[in-house]
């Protein structure tokens, strides 16, 4: 069985499609979205995997997050490496991925599979670097990928990931350790209780667990926590540039959606101003 949001993009997909070459909708009948209104009612009815849409955290709030994250890093190596693990997650917004450096685009995020990719042929993105350093995605990954290529190949001793928000020049410098190609292969891996890395890439719990930790520990109300998730930071992508002015065919080409209505979609679930009239009024 699948869920009331998939057909919903699906229908929505069948509709831009008919739309193109100036078909007449057939999504558009009544006995369309009676049956769609139907089965949302029925699937609440019998609970099962009720839908949760995930709050979204626009920029502002995840620098919020980072940088309380660093401000509540504890010394010594487990709390350094975690906070520089989750400082990048946040900041990348990609899990299950292989990110290589280009000293010109900032890193290219290959995603080797994703739910717009169902046939796992992967694709390409680029995430570039930004004028702040604390906010930079690329930074933070450079910071977590020295932690990660000291690990693999000299162990825990071989070097101390004490915080440091300096800025990409100094990681650019060889410090201590320069991550490669070959130190890349998980992205984002779990992380021992002892402050040891793992070989896995970290689970898509773990990454849900990771975000309201942080979002706590900046002090975000607990209501809201409790709405976070992994699914919050691509939520916060398509809002916040939707907010700021980007166009649909835009996103498409980060969060992989085919069609300009499902990206629509996605955004009109979590942001209520865009679009709205309200807004333009001056009050």
């Amino acid at each position: 069985m699948y869920a009331p949001a998939t057909l919903t993009k699906w229908v929505a997909a069948i509709a831009h499609h008919h739309h193109r070459p100036g078909h007449e909708f057939p999504t558009g009948r009544e006995i369309v979205r009676a049956t769609l209104s139907g089965i949302r009612r029925d699937y609440a009815a019998v609970g099962d995997r009720p839908r949760t849409p995930r709050a979204a955290l626009l920029t502002a709030d995840i620098v919020t997050i980072v940088a309380a994250a660093a401000r509540n890093a504890v010394d010594g190596w487990a709390g350094a490496v975690l906070e520089r693990r989750d400082s990048a997650l946040m900041l990348m917004g990609f899990a299950g991925a292989d990110v290589t450096m280009h000293w010109h685009d900032g890193v290219h995020v290959r995603l080797r599979r994703s739910k717009t990719d169902q046939e796992g042929t992967g694709t390409v993105r680029a995430v570039p670097f930004t004028d702040r350093h604390d906010s930079c995605p690329p930074c933070a990954y450079i910071r977590w990928a020295q932690v990660v290529a000291a690990f693999d190949h000299r162990g825990r001793p071989g070097g101390d990931p004490a915080p440091d928000h300096s800025g990409i020049v100094r990681y650019a410098r060889v410090p201590w350790c320069w991550p490669t190609d070959d130190s890349a292969d998980a992205a984002v891996r779990s992380i021992r209780k002892n402050g040891n890395l793992s070989e896995t890439a970290l689970s898509g719990a773990a990454v849900h667990k990771a975000v309201r930790r942080r979002a706590e520990q900046a002090c975000y109300d607990p209501a809201l926590v409790t709405q976070l998730g992994g699914h919050s930071l691509r939520a916060g992508f398509v809002t916040q540039a939707f907010r700021n002015g980007a166009d649909a065919h835009a996103i498409m080409r980060q969060t992989g959606h085919t069609t300009p209505e499902m990206v629509q979609v996605y955004a009109r679930e979590r942001t209520p101003l865009v679009g709205n009239a309200v807004t333009i009024l001056g009050l």
